[in-house]
């Protein structure tokens, strides 16, 4: 006999439930709202759209979980266990930096007089602290949240003619709304609009403050072609990317057997004398001028290659002639795919892992032109990415800090709209800290468990309350949470507004960010061009916020072949918990549904 005591509400859940499996038929869907500009197209085959919904609600010093459910039969749990590009969702968690850099600014020089604040030097690139410094020369009003709602109203293009380097290449981005594309706009009105443009120069800001802050990021590095700090870190480069590369020729090639692998890679090289030769000895570093010549006879068949001709290829073209780079360079293949592939044909069956362990000397060998002081240029643009980078660890333990469940970051720019992808879980827990004023509370499921009720054996368990930890500043949290109101007031959640009411009929205010995610798996030729894209999964999020006690998410989600198929925005889950708001009423009014305490 067990009796649980938990925090789900019965009545909701099942509501909700009921809802969302009901939305496979097209009518119910259509009864929903959910068909439209933005939303479901008249066609979509609804029964593939996953949703997941989970709400919470602050009671004491505890989050209770209040439902959690999903249309899925089956036991993955999208709100847990999914990494998914959940796109401007992103740009919330770079709002919450940017605003912790002023926060953090502002308790180092808001006690400063005028004459101490004049002579701060900033960084040259450090957009962040040199408007701090001006803001709090010329303010009446230094308070923190006066400071915070100023930075909201900081302005910045929109505009998507600008070519970025960041990520180790050069990339544009455009805005949802063409219309935004000439304008200038404060941060504030680009959330509450979603604008990708503002956000993108925001998140370069952001990385270029960690970047002058940072003890491990020291630019004189850049400025001095002597300084031995340079070599550490373009050694780090040719290790990072000579991961990447081998990773990628790993799939290409890891696969097939010792014979296959070769075919495939000599089918790259050339068909003359000299560039087949260079391969052969890449591959096959023991083999004599014998094994040469009924190598060629094979590939070449009519160039009447004889012992001779082979005897001079291996004089000149040998294993003991040329470098890895030199022999890759002469046979018109990458060196690590040349490299691998040899490795392979030693190595049948070897994991990643060991060919990476193996590889240490080559992916070094491989960048040996960089290292010459006479490429300054070159190492300076590959300083600058591992620089990036290292800002970009630096904002992933920040975010991390505040629930992001990932280990990395993409280091790109691009995060901020979304490219290093999210959990619908992980959003909600920051949601939770916005709504509690930065306190980090711990979430309840079950509060108390019976065991053999009434015999001998019983055995009573109640969760222990757990202490509140203040993870953020309750003044950036406050400006967070009216910038989120905002949102659905005015801008991308709009569809919200009045959808849920206290008990005496007043609308509720409602607060929350969207975001779609496209996700693509594109193929890309010579120059750039884009020769296939496959659509992966499409997914539109909703992290809200409901009155000063509620939050969750709300997500739709259709993986591939049917992705391609649907077209919805971040405006679907927007009008699914409009559609919701039936189910969760009872919950809002404390008189329907008593609230108990934790415990």
């Amino acid at each position: 006999d067990l009796q649980a005591d938990s925090s789900y509400s019965a009545a909701a859940q099942r509501a909700s439930a009921a809802l969302l499996r009901s939305l496979a038929e097209p009518q119910a869907a259509r009864d929903a709202g959910l068909f439209g500009p933005y939303l479901l197209n008249e066609g979509d085959n609804t029964a593939r759209l996953a949703i997941s919904f989970t709400l919470f609600e602050r009671v004491g010093n505890s989050n209770l979980l209040r439902l959690q459910t999903d249309n899925l039969d089956r036991p993955f749990d999208l709100n847990e266990g999914s990494r998914l590009d959940l796109g401007s969702t992103a740009k919330l968690r770079t709002l919450v930096t940017y605003l912790e850099q002023v926060a953090a600014l502002h308790k180092r020089w808001a006690g400063l007089d005028a004459a101490r604040l004049a002579v701060i030097k900033t960084g040259p690139n450090d957009a962040i602290a040199r408007w701090a410094r001006a803001y709090l020369l010329l303010a009446s009003d230094r308070s923190l949240p006066a400071m915070l709602d100023a930075a909201m109203q900081r302005t910045y293009s929109a505009s998507p003619a600008e070519a970025f380097y960041t990520g180790g290449g050069v990339h544009r981005f455009n805005n949802f709304e063409s219309r935004d594309d000439q304008r200038t706009m404060t941060v504030s009105e680009a959330l509450t609009r979603s604008v990708n443009l503002v956000f993108i120069r925001l998140m370069r800001d952001v990385v270029r403050h960690v970047m002058e802050g940072s003890e491990a990021i020291d630019r004189r590095v850049l400025e001095d072609a002597d300084d031995p700090r340079r070599l550490a870190l373009l050694q780090q480069f040719a290790n990072e990317e000579g991961s990447v590369f081998l990773g990628r020729f790993y799939r290409q090639y890891g696969a097939l057997s010792a014979e296959a692998a070769t075919d495939a890679l000599l089918d790259e090289v050339r068909s003359a004398p000299v560039p087949l030769t260079a391969a052969f000895f890449g591959l096959q570093p023991d083999a004599d001028a014998a094994a040469l010549a009924r190598f060629l006879a094979l590939r070449l068949p009519d160039a009447g290659i004889d012992a001779d001709d082979a005897a001079s290829l291996y004089a000149r073209h040998g294993p003991q002639r040329w470098g890895l780079n030199d022999r890759a360079y002469l046979a018109g293949v990458h060196p690590l795919a040349l490299w691998l592939v040899g490795y392979l044909r030693q190595h049948p069956g070897a994991s990643l892992a060991e060919v990476l362990a193996a590889s240490t000397a080559q992916r070094q060998e491989v960048y040996a032109w960089l290292f010459k002081t006479s490429r300054k240029s070159a190492q300076d643009r590959r300083i600058r990415d591992q620089f990036e980078q290292l800002a970009f660890e630096l904002i992933q333990q920040s975010w991390a800090r505040l629930g992001y469940p990932f280990q990395a970051l993409t280091p790109s720019y691009a995060t901020a709209l979304g490219a290093s992808g999210d959990r619908p879980s992980a959003l909600a827990e920051l949601m939770g800290l916005i709504v509690n004023g930065g306190r980090q509370l711990p979430v309840t499921r079950l509060q108390s468990l019976v065991f053999a009720r009434d015999t001998p054996y019983e055995t009573r368990l109640k969760r222990a309350p757990a202490a509140p930890r203040q993870l953020l500043d309750p003044a950036v949290a406050d400006t967070v949470r009216r910038a989120l109101i905002n949102v659905v007031e005015e801008g991308t959640g709009r569809r919200l507004r009045g959808a849920l009411q206290w008990a005496d009929g007043s609308d509720i205010p409602l607060g929350g960010k969207t975001g779609t995610g496209d996700h693509r798996f594109d193929i890309h030729g010579p120059g750039g061009s884009l020769i296939s894209s496959r659509v992966v999964n499409r997914s539109a999020t909703l992290v809200f916020l409901i009155g000063d006690r509620f939050y969750g998410t709300l997500m739709a989600y259709v993986h591939e072949p049917y992705a391609k198929d649907f077209r919805f925005t971040s405006a679907l889950p927007s009008q699914l918990l409009k559609a919701l708001a039936p189910a969760i009423q009872p919950l809002i009014d404390r008189e329907a549904c008593p609230v108990p305490a934790p415990g």
